[in-house]
Order: C-alpha cells, then sequence, then structure tokens
C-alpha cells in the first residue's frame, strides 16, 4: 500500500535561538527525509531581524512558512514580565490562530513538533491524532535537567537553593549553583512551575529531539537514551539529531562587514556579538569597549542599546546618536580611535557568515547554543560571556569539558561588570596566545566531528531516519482508521 508522505508542522517560539534551528529542521526533514513541512512561526513584533532570517533560511520553494500575526500579550502581564512568561503566554494566546491554520489546510499535518515553549500545543495534536515531538534547540545536558524536574528529588533541590550544592543529574555533569538555571532559584515561583508543566509534557510526548550529537556531549546524550538512566522517564525515544545550523546562503551584493573583513589577515578578527536577546548595562558596555581597545586585536562588533538590570531585554528600542553617526553609549571618541582595527555594527550582523569568513578567528558569546553550534561549526575558539537562560551551563561545558573557550566573569569585589583589563586578557588568550592554538586545535576536531554526524550512517542522521520511520508507521495507521471509519 502506498501511502502519502508525512507532513510535519513545525512550531517556533518567539526568538531567533528558536526559529533558526527550528528551520533548519524543516529543511533537513523536507531535503533528506521526504516530509511534506510547514513552519508556523510565532512572533512578538514584526522585526527586521525575524524578516531577514526567514528570507535567508526559506530559500527552498517546497518549505511552506506561516507567520502567525504578531499579538500584544503586555496588558495581560504585570510590569516587567519575565522573558519566560512573555514567550510563554504568547504561545498559548497564539493557539487558536494556530488551530484555524491547521484545520483550513487541504494537507493536514500527520505530525506536531514543537520546542519547549509549544508543549501548549501538544493536547491539540493529539485532538488531531498527530504524532508529537519536542525539539530541544539546546544542549543534550538541558534537556536531560529538563527531563528530570519532575521526578527530582526534593531535598536535593532544596540542598542546591539553600545550600549551594551542585544539583545531581543522573549519568550527567551535576549542575553547579553558580551555573543553575533562574527557575530554580525561585522554586515555588511562576517561573519555576511553568517550567516543570512544561518538563512533564515534554515527557508525554511520543518523541524528544536534540539540537546536538553523540561526540559533542557522549555522557548526556546516553543518559536521556538509556531506559537504565534518564530513558525510562520518557513517553517516546530520544534523537540527537545535530549540529542544526543556518547554513550559509550565497549574498547577491556582499555587505560592509563582509567586504572588510576581505581585508582583514586570516584568523585575525575577534567577533563580538550576545545574540539577539542578551543586553548589558552602559557601565559593562563601556568597559567592554575600553577592553576590545586594550587588546589591540581588530574586531567585529554587533552594538545594541545598554538596558539596566535586564540581561535579555529588547534590542528594538530607539538609540541615541551622536553626529559622526556613531552611539551615544559608546565611549567618546572609541570609534574614531580604533577604524583601523574595528568595525561598530549596529544592531544586526549576518552571524553565520561572519564566523565562516576565513577572517574570523575569535567569538565573544554570550553562549546561546545557535551561536556555540555555529562557532564550533566554523571552527572557532570562543569568549563564553553568558547572560542568562541555560547559557551559564553551557559556558562550563566550552570551558571545563569541551576546552574550546576562555569564561569571563566579573570579580567579586567589581560589582558585576567584567572589568576593561580582564576582557582585554581575554580576547588576547584566544587571538594570539598559547591557549588559543590549543582552543584552536580542539574546536576544529569539534568541527569535523559535527560534519560528520550529520552525513550518511553519522550518529545523528541515523536517529532522524529512524524518527521518519516511526511518523511514517503513524500515518499509515492513521490512514487505516479513517478508512475503518
Amino acid at each position: 500500500m502506498v501511502t502519502a508522505k508525512p507532513h510535519a508542522a513545525l512550531v517556533a517560539s518567539p526568538g531567533m535561538g528558536h526559529l533558526i534551528p527550528m528551520v533548519e529542521l524543516g529543511k533537513r526533514l523536507l531535503t533528506h527525509h521526504g516530509f511534506h513541512v510547514t513552519i508556523f512561526v510565532v512572533t512578538t513584533d514584526t522585526s527586521t531581524t525575524t524578516s531577514q532570517i526567514l528570507q535567508q533560511t526559506s530559500n527552498l520553494s517546497a518549505l511552506n512558512i506561516v507567520v502567525i500575526p504578531p499579538i500584544d500579550v503586555t496588558a495581560k502581564l504585570g510590569p516587567k514580565p519575565s522573558l519566560g512568561a512573555r514567550v510563554g503566554l504568547t504561545m498559548i494566546e497564539s493557539l487558536s490562530l494556530l488551530r484555524s491554520s491547521i484545520l483550513s489546510m487541504k494537507l493536514p499535518p500527520s505530525t506536531l513538533i514543537v520546542d519547549i515553549f509549544g508543549t501548549v500545543a501538544l493536547p491539540m495534536a493529539r485532538e488531531f491524532r498527530m504524532s508529537t515531538y519536542v525539539f530541544f534547540a539546546t544542549s543534550a545536558w538541558f534537556s536531560a535537567v529538563t527531563i528530570y524536574l519532575p521526578v527530582i528529588d526534593k531535598q536535593m533541590e532544596e540542598r542546591h537553593v539553600n545550600n549551594h550544592e551542585p544539583l545531581y543529574i543522573p549519568g550527567c555533569e551535576p549542575v553547579r549553583f553558580e551555573d543553575t538555571l533562574e527557575p530554580f532559584l525561585s522554586p515555588g515561583g511562576p517561573a519555576y512551575e511553568g517550567y516543570l508543566r512544561a518538563a512533564k509534557d515534554v515527557l508525554s510526548a511520543d518523541g524528544i529531539l536534540m539540537n546536538t550529537w553523540q561526540d559533542l556531549e557522549p555522557a548526556a546524550t546516553k543518559a536521556v537514551r538509556e531506559p537504565g538512566i534518564l530513558g525510562r522517564f520518557t513517553n517516546g525515544p530520544v534523537y540527537p539529531v545535530g549540529p542544526l545550523v543556518r547554513t550559509i546562503e550565497p549574498i547577491a551584493q556582499r555587505s560592509v562587514v563582509l567586504g572588510w573583513l576581505d581585508g582583514q589577515p586570516a584568523e585575525s578578527v575577534m567577533y563580538v556579538s550576545f545574540g539577539s536577546g542578551g543586553t548589558m548595562s552602559e557601565a559593562q558596555m563601556t568597559e567592554l569597549a575600553w577592553g576590545l581597545e586594550l587588546s589591540q586585536q581588530r574586531f567585529v562588533w554587533v552594538v545594541r542599546p545598554p538596558m539596566e538590570g535586564d540581561t535579555s531585554g529588547s534590542f528594538f528600542n530607539v538609540a541615541g546618536e551622536r553626529r559622526d553617526g556613531t552611539p551615544d553609549y559608546l565611549p567618546e571618541g572609541f570609534v574614531k580611535r580604533t577604524k583601523e582595527v574595528g568595525l561598530v555594527v549596529p544592531m544586526w550582523a549576518p552571524q553565520a557568515e561572519i564566523l565562516g569568513h576565513p577572517a574570523t578567528g575569535g567569538f565573544v558569546t554570550h553562549c546561546g547554543w545557535n551561536s556555540v553550534l555555529e562557532s564550533i561549526l566554523n571552527g572557532v575558539p570562543m569568549v563564553a560571556w553568558p547572560l542568562y537562560a541555560e547559557q551559564k551551563m553551557n559556558a562550563f561545558m566550552l570551558t571545563e569539558e569541551l576546552g574550546v573557550a576562555v569564561r569571563a566573569k566579573a570579580g567579586e569585589e567589581d560589582e558585576g561588570v567584567v572589568r576593561r583589563e580582564k576582557i582585554s586578557e581575554l580576547v588576547r588568550r584566544v587571538m594570539v596566545d598559547k591557549d588559543g592554538i590549543a582552543m584552536r586545535t580542539k574546536v576544529k576536531e569539534l568541527k569535523s566531528l559535527g560534519d560528520r554526524a550529520l552525513s550518511k550512517f553519522g550518529s545523528s542522521h541515523e536517529p532522524l531516519c529512524q524518527m521518519t520511520k516511526d511518523c511514517e508507521f503513524h500515518l499509515q495507521g492513521s490512514v487505516v482508521k479513517a478508512r475503518g471509519a
């Protein structure tokens, strides 16, 4: 019996860190595994950044991308809501639009794939007899913490929060208190309860996908898959399917930043960017500017307006400029003094293309998982500067386990601000010191392993083949039931 191809509906929650890997997963399902693919993009705004990414990742005509109209949830939230609260409520409010969009489709989806913020859509998928999957656009280690959360020993959790003891996760590296997730700091609070609900929903899915690969995280990947460790808590299989990152697309007209990089020596430029969600205080930005200048290294710095007390603040506020066109939140004369060695780029830059450029030799990053994978797959060592979410866990992995980064930390007497001398030292360690040579060698080894994981018979290709078979089997069962009815 010939059965139609499975149709996967992928739902990407707001944020580039969720959108980019979800689109790349959709592209891989379409081109390598024979799926029909529809990607629903939930947004909180109509930002230029989102449209730029969609233009660059949707060049496959068969990839159907549906943008859910922005929903303003600010009136339903208190003042200064957390990032998680805003994204979570946006997903809940988008459910009716998602439902109506699916019901209007001529070829209804047979599989729903959501990220951790989209688990609220799983009951609707079951109502429509769709198979359900959760895609962790982050590490196996974070996936393990999430899987273990609903069954975690509460006394151990209390010791972690109150006594600052490590949080032990079966089969994985313990989570140090200083690197813990923000919801753990307020057990019983709304952020924690929301995370716990999502974790329970994850366990109920038909399968779990992770944007990582076996050789990058052997222990954590084994832990979440093995029935004798964390695999016993999940309803379905766990599939490592990464690394899925935005591929470099041909550019008809090279941007200013890429043209500038063309004129720099190989591996001589430090790229500085804190993602699409990270912000710094004005005092920290001033120290970063001085640190880059003191390092005497070439740099490309994507700058956004500072924000006090919110490391995940919005970047879309209008910022003031001086008469010379430079942002007024940078030190006086900084751009002029560094014009021979540095380039300041306002708001947004083509990160994948920059990291893939031969002139790029280092990356100061907030350690969002998408940025981490892009850096590794381009063989670029890092200065790890985590800001929020699971980024501190990622920074620990990069520095302590993988040895491909050095970490930026404020001193005890520095009131949370990393000082310029420290920044200069870290930049030089990556770019010109012996440490940098060792890190560069190690990260290029990981790059090779990542490329191999997605090749035919690779450690991530095979799990996605198995997931495809599961989806085809589910579809056949649905067809039989529909004919019987």
